[in-house]
């Protein structure tokens, strides 16, 4: 068994409107932010026959449905557990 940790974020060449109205909302309170940028993070079990093959999945659940490659890149790291 295998454990997915997924990070997908805004393509940094695009607006994130949601990264922006927090980043304003933090300098309202005194905080001295710049570039806030609001992504997902997921966790998921996979069942493999090794680390390779693991990896290979959540690649490929990456590609297909949990990040949209016109407006979002991901990154992932899977460890066994």
């Amino acid at each position: 068994m295998f454990v997915a940790e997924i990070h997908v974020m805004p393509l940094k060449e695009l607006l994130d409107p949601q990264g922006k109205a927090v980043e304003n909302g933090l300098h309202n309170l005194g905080f001295k932010t710049d570039k806030v940028r609001i992504g997902k993070r997921i966790t998921m079990e996979i069942e493999a026959n090794n680390l390779e093959e693991a990896k290979n999945i959540a690649n490929e659940a990456c590609k297909k449905l949990l990040h949209n490659p016109v407006m979002e890149s991901f990154e992932f790291e899977v460890k066994e557990v």
